[in-house]
């Protein structure tokens, strides 16, 4: 598996109420989600985001919450890939089930916004294309790798 986009970044304890505010939980349409999603923080995110782009964070991801909403949206707003310094709990399971590959890469600090990054999850290795470095992450175990290229966990059961 490679994806390959430009990045998003966002700071640190990025909670599910700022990735899709609760005032839009009344739908359970993906799209919908998306064209919420980030608003609060970065009004301009659904405009600039494009099919492929890679959201970077910092530490504590997708706190909050246990919304199953939050990486809908964010899969669902194009983001191929969230890497952050680490993730809540849920939402790592959560982006799972759902086919959003999520990274912890403990170099998120020397990404960012606009950079172009390659992803080899199945090796574990993140290439920042504008930089030309190189950072490591541990790749995917081979059962996760089948939940995502199934596209989440109900795929992958059927």
């Amino acid at each position: 598996m490679i994806s390959k986009g430009f990045v998003h970044k966002y700071g640190d304890n990025i909670d599910t109420d700022v990735i899709i505010p609760a005032r839009y939980l009344n739908t359970s349409d993906h799209k919908e989600l998306a064209s919420h999603c980030m608003v609060d923080i970065d009004a301009d995110f659904v405009s600039r985001v494009r099919e492929q782009d890679i959201m970077v964070g910092g530490f504590n991801f997708g706190c909050g919450s246990s919304r199953e909403h939050a990486p809908i949206a964010i899969k669902a707003s194009g983001i191929s890939c969230v890497i952050s310094k680490s993730f809540a709990r849920i939402f790592y399971r959560n982006a799972i089930n759902i086919g959003l590959p999520i990274l912890e890469c403990a170099d998120t600090d020397r990404i960012e916004a606009g950079d172009e990054l390659e992803i080899d999850f199945t090796g574990g290795i993140i290439r920042n294309l504008t930089k030309n470095e190189t950072y490591t992450t541990e790749p995917f175990p081979e059962f996760i790798q089948d939940i995502m290229s199934k596209g989440g966990l109900l795929n992958a059961i059927k």
